[in-house]
C-alpha cells in the first residue's frame, strides 16, 4: 500500500495533480462586491460553482451578480456587515435556507486604515481587528458544522504578506493579518487532531494588489520578483499581473505548488528597485490539510 501511494505521489509530481470538480459545490465570497472577491466570483463560476457573495455595498453586490448571471452562473447576494456577529449568524441561516449548505468558504473581505498607529482613530483599529480576522472566527462557526456533518468543505482565508512581515502605516492592519495567518494555522491542526480530514483549509498571502485601491500609498522598501502564487494564477487567472513575464513564472509557481515539503521558494532581480510594486511569492505548507500561498 505505501509503495502505490509512493508511485502516485511521484505521478502527482510528473503529471500534475488532478482538479477538483466544483459543478457541485456552493461557494460563499465574503467582499465579493468589488475587487479580488469579484475576480474569484467570476473565477469559480466559470469553474461551474454556485456563488453567494457578502458585501456591504449593494451596487458592488448588484454589479457582481449581473456579470456573473451574463455568463450563465448562479449567483445570489447579500448585504451583510461581517464586523457584527448577529448579523453573521443571521445571514448564514438565511443562505442555507434560499441557496443551502455552504462548502467552500472564502474569508475575503479585509479593510485598511492607512495611518500612523498614533494618528489611527481607536474605531480603526476595532474595525480592522473586527473585519480582517474576527468576522473569518463569525463565518467558520456558522459554516463549519455543516462541512463536518456532510464531511465536505473547504475553508479559504485570504490574508496578506503584512501577516509575515510589519508594515509603516500598517500596523493595525499587519497586527490583524498576522492573527489571521494564525486562525488558518490552528485551525488546520484542530481539524486534524479531530480527525476531520476533508475538512481542507488554505491560507492566501498575496502582496499588496494595487488594484483593490486599498494600498495607493504603500511601498516597500524590497520585494520579491514577480511570482505570482499558484491559486491566483490557476484559480483566477485575470489578477495576473500583465506587465510582467507570466511563462516562466507560472512553472515556478507551479513547481512549487506541487513540491513535498517546501518551506520557501523566493528569487530575486539583481537590479529590481526598491520602490517597484510586485506580485506574490509562494510558501509550500507542509500540513496534510492545508497550505499557505504568499
Amino acid at each position: 500500500m505505501a509503495l502505490i501511494l509512493l508511485l502516485q505521489r511521484f505521478y502527482y509530481l510528473a503529471f500534475g495533480w488532478p482538479e477538483k470538480s466544483l459543478s457541485t459545490d456552493i461557494a460563499l465570497i465574503t467582499g465579493g462586491g468589488n475587487g479580488l472577491g469579484r475576480l474569484l466570483a467570476l473565477r469559480l463560476c466559470k469553474m461551474g460553482a454556485k456563488i453567494v457573495i457578502w458585501d456591504i455595498n449593494k451596487a458592488g453586490i448588484n454589479k457582481t451578480v449581473q456579470m456573473l448571471e451574463e455568463l450563465g452562473g448562479y449567483c445570489k447576494g447579500y448585504v451583510v456587515d461581517i464586523s457584527k456577529r448577529e448579523e453573521v449568524y443571521k445571514a448564514a441561516e438565511d443562505v442555507k435556507r434560499d441557496v443551502g449548505d455552504i462548502n467552500l468558504l472564502i474569508n475575503n473581505a479585509g479593510v485598511v486604515s492607512g495611518f500612523n498607529l498614533l494618528d489611527t482613530p481607536d474605531h480603526l483599529i476595532e474595525r480592522s481587528f473586527n473585519v480582517n480576522v474576527m468576522a473569518h472566527f463569525w463565518t467558520t462557526k456558522a459554516f463549519l458544522p455543516k462541512m463536518i456533518e456532510n464531511e465536505n468543505g473547504h475553508i479559504v482565508t485570504i490574508a496578506s504578506m503584512a501577516g509575515h512581515v510589519g508594515i509603516n502605516k500598517l500596523v493595525d492592519y499587519s497586527a490583524s493579518k498576522f492573527a489571521a495567518v494564525g486562525f488558518d494555522e490552528a485551525l488546520r491542526l484542530e481539524l486534524e487532531v479531530l480527525g476531520h480530514n476533508n475538512i481542507k483549509t488554505t491560507c492566501i498571502c498575496p502582496f499588496f494588489i494595487q488594484q483593490t485601491g486599498m494600498f495607493d500609498n504603500v511601498w516597500a522598501r524590497a520585494t520579491p520578483l514577480a511570482c505570482a502564487s499558484a491559486f491566483l494564477k490557476c484559480i483566477v487567472p485575470d489578477a495576473a499581473p500583465q506587465s510582467r513575464p507570466q511563462k516562466s513564472i507560472l512553472n515556478m509557481a507551479t513547481n512549487a505548488a506541487i513540491a513535498s515539503r517546501v518551506n520557501v521558494m523566493s528569487t530575486f532581480k539583481d537590479n529590481l528597485s526598491p520602490l517597484t510594486n510586485a506580485s506574490s511569492l509562494l510558501i509550500q505548507r507542509s500540513s496534510s490539510l492545508g497550505e499557505r500561498v504568499l
